[in-house]
């Protein structure tokens, strides 16, 4: 501990900076803790100029536009060939101020052809072990030599049926019109088309057919159609090449979509369902009208029905007409195993029929939670962004682990055969229902360009989810959110990371960089650099403001600070733009007490301080080693500082103290006397990415408590920082965010005095003789049951 003097001149120190004051315009001297950076300065020109089509605040401008295209779309599943059949018309309207001379279509089936770009871009090696799905990964062997892709037979003039000159690029297509389609024009065409379904087990992608050992299918379809790309004011056409990675980029529109299948099919799609008389059993048709208005879920097509379906036969085929207004996409789902299920949610006045359809395969995981976890879903994201708009929201169980359309999504989560499952199960497929079905909102509502960012649809996603599990279950197995749960990529070296700001192809982990660090950012903003009052009513404008239109990250930042009052560009050029940890390490921690200059405390501390420096070894053992000094023999060789007491308070001593306290003015005299602690922190910035300082302070007496300084502190010296707090108790022990809310990568030097962490545990164990050794297996569930005596009658074992 240090003493601190204080100085009576405050007029004078007044007065001095006055007269300075003038010199220092002139000329301010550099902080001896200064460091130049450039951290804290504004993105400006890093982000795109405003204009009047998006502004400075972050919202559409007042010439906002967007274009749209409108379906009419008939296919037919020719099951026995695994095989679709298309025709399609589309009305194109032209919102844009341009005169265009044709117009580009994605082929997303052309990912599975042969050449293209995806697959042939992919990069891996092997080892002394690979597995059959990484094999035709890296080799491209299901698809290189098949005939997979569109077979695109007819492309025309939709009202005169002439053929319409086009060019295909690999996974894009350029129709050339016979004339430019201007400005606030519209113009439509067809076009025919089909393609092989794959098998998604050797090597489907967010499309294809489960085939199962009773002869059936399941048959997930997306991206089934040739659809159009984006043209819009900030990247032109959006015709990027689809490499499987970044996902898509769409415009709205109305579509009429007619699904024939074999009439013992039951099917979910994207929109309502227009002709369920025609499509439904009479039993059907009741237990479907019954889920549209009740809160408990509705079998609508049961176990027993579909296992009876299972081993039949179609007698003929049925078409299901779906309408749907207003969605970028459409998608479907159908089998002839299919239970199909649903019940009714409110959704700000509005009421949502929410189902689901899965194989029995799937039960009794699915039965019991899939429409739950929908209802929940948009229940509360619709809390955190905007109201769920749509009359329909699906979960679909099958082939496909987690894939997203507007009102349909296909979901994984498979119990073991005998119906149990591990929590790790369970969670997965809550987790992955939440996500798929959140993403209704990002980027369906919200509608993003995934081509191009990634982050701005799965991360605000997964940060949803993630608010979404904790308000499902409060003690929720999160992974994505927490910030404690990024650091170890964090931890990474730098070379190996990209930012979040990446092209979606070009991400590196993109389960990391695109999911999880983004969702943790926001979370970190939500609870530390903002607080849940502001960040929440910023990201619900957000939201709001560009609801079923196409937002850039610009947009995001802007109305994210435009909507708090929050300058966030440091944050969004640390998390965003940039790969650096946060790392911060309290170095040392200086203690300071206020010299009172009062006597009595002052020379008792001193000698007290003095003795227990005398206090040496050498001077204990000599209590016993010298019997008898040369002093102690001979009293006359004592003087005056033989007796003399430094320490002893005297009348000069009092006079002095009393003269100074009446210098001072009653506020000076109180500070003197607070008997305040001073402590001096210096922080290091190791990692280089400037976050809050939070610390927490032990006291003596066994209580605690918390001082935070925002991430501003490191504005003028973004390496080291000193900071001085007071504290009317003694502090015995400072730590360094001590709820894991930065993300800090390295906890050890979070401590002053030093404290080690959790030990590195190690076990001691013989060697069996036999089979593994430690801890238990990954379901529980199975292994309880599989312990428990056979009732009478039962032979023991697991179910079929």
């Amino acid at each position: 501990m240090r003493k601190l003097s204080f100085i009576n001149s405050l007029p004078m120190i007044v007065c001095a900076l006055l007269q300075g004051l003038y010199a220092a315009k002139a000329q301010a001297p550099t902080p001896q803790n200064y460091h130049a950076n450039d951290r804290f300065e504004q993105l400006g020109t890093g982000l795109p100029t405003p204009n009047t089509y998006r502004t400075a605040s972050g919202a559409p401008g007042k010439d906002y536009w967007q274009q749209r295209a409108d379906y009419d779309i008939k296919v037919e599943l020719d099951e026995a060939n695994n095989k679709i059949i298309g025709t399609e018309t589309i009305t194109y309207f032209n919102q844009s101020p341009d005169a265009l001379p044709y117009v580009w279509i994605q082929l997303d089936q052309n990912l599975f052809a042969k050449n293209s770009p995806g697959p042939v871009s992919r990069t891996g090696d092997l080892g002394t072990q690979t597995s059959m799905a990484s094999l035709a990964t890296i080799s491209d062997m299901n698809y290189s030599n098949a005939d997979y892709g569109y077979n695109i037979t007819s492309v025309r003039d939709a009202k005169t049926g002439k053929p319409l000159k086009y060019t295909i690029n690999q996974t894009m297509m350029r129709i050339d019109l016979p004339q430019p389609v201007q400005s606030k024009q519209s113009y439509a065409f067809a076009m025919d088309w089909n393609y092989r379904i794959v098998e998604f087990s050797k090597g489907g992608r967010r499309t294809g057919f489960e085939a199962f050992k009773d002869g059936n299918n399941v048959y997930e379809i997306a991206q089934f159609y040739p659809r159009l790309c984006v043209y819009d004011d900030v990247t032109g056409w959006q015709h990027k090449q689809y490499y499987s990675q970044g996902e898509f980029a769409l415009s709205f529109g109305n579509f009429k979509l007619a699904i024939t299948v074999p009439d013992d099919h039951v099917l979910g799609a994207t929109g309502e369902l227009q002709n369920a008389a025609q499509v439904l059993t009479p039993n059907q048709l009741k237990k479907f009208e019954q889920a549209k208005s009740s809160d408990k879920v509705v079998v609508i097509a049961s176990q027993e029905e579909r296992e009876k379906a299972e081993k039949g036969k179609p007698s003929g085929k049925k078409t299901w007409i779906f309408k749907a207004d207003n969605v970028r996409d459409v998608a479907f789902a159908t089998s002839r195993k299919y239970i199909w299920d649903g019940k009714m949610q409110e959704v700000a006045g509005k009421k949502v029929l929410c189902m689901s359809f899965y194989p029995k395969e799937g039960n009794p995981l699915w039965g019991k939670y899939s429409t739950e976890v929908i209802a929940h879903t948009i229940k509360t994201y619709s809390k955190f962004s905007v109201d769920y708009p749509y009359p329909v929201a699906i979960s679909c169980h099958g082939p496909v682990g987690g894939m997203e359309y507007p009102m349909i999504s296909f979901n994984g989560g498979r119990p073991e055969a005998d119906g149990t499952y591990s929590e790790a199960t369970k969670y997965g497929m809550i987790s992955v229902i939440i996500h798929e079905v959140g993403h209704n909102f990002f980027p369906m509502i919200v509608n993003n360009d995934e081509r191009q960012w990634m982050w701005m649809d799965e991360g605000l996603n997964t940060f949803v989810q993630y608010l979404t599990e904790k308000e499902w279950d409060k003690d929720y197995p999160t992974r994505r959110g927490e910030p404690q749960a990024i650091v170890d990529y964090m931890k990474q070296d730098p070379k190996n990371l990209v930012p979040i700001m990446t092209m979606s192809d070009n991400l590196i982990n993109a389960g990391a960089s695109a999911y999880a660090k983004p969702a943790t950012a926001l979370n970190i903003l939500r609870e530390t650099v903002m607080g849940r009052d502001l960040f929440d009513y910023a990201f619900k404008e957000y939201s709001r403001r560009w609801a079923f239109k196409s937002p850039t990250p610009a947009d995001f930042f802007r109305t994210m600070e435009d909507a708090s009052g929050v300058d966030l560009d440091w944050f969004w050029k640390g998390w965003f733009y940039g790969v650096e940890p946060v790392n911060q390490d309290l170095v040392e921690v200086e203690w300071f007490a206020l010299d009172t200059q009062n006597p009595e405390i002052s020379k008792a501390e001193a000698k007290k301080q003095a003795e227990a420096k005398r206090n040496t070894v050498a001077r204990q053992r000599d209590k016993d080693y010298i019997k008898e000094s040369v002093v102690d023999k001979n009293p006359d060789m004592k003087d005056f500082y033989n007796s003399y007491d430094p320490y002893k308070v005297t009348e000069a001593d009092k006079k002095k103290y009393e003269t100074y306290l009446a210098s001072l003015t009653p506020d000076e005299r109180k500070l003197v006397e607070s008997g305040l602690n001073f402590y001096t922190l210096k922080v290091k910035n190791k990692g280089g990415l400037p976050m809050p300082v939070i610390v927490k302070m032990q006291y003596e007496d066994g209580t605690d408590s918390l001082v935070r300084f925002p991430a501003e502190i490191w504005r003028l010296n973004d390496q080291q920082i000193s900071k001085v707090i007071t504290s009317k108790k003694k502090v015995v022990q400072w730590t360094l965010d001590p709820y894991r809310e930065i993300a800090d990568i390295d906890e050890e030097d979070n401590s002053f005095p030093r404290q080690p962490t959790a030990p590195t545990r190690f076990q001691l164990f013989k060697n069996p003789a036999g089979g593994r050794r430690g801890g238990g297996g990954t379901n529980p569930m199975q292994e309880a049951q599989q312990s428990q005596p056979p009732k009478a009658g039962q032979q023991g074992g697991a179910k079929n």
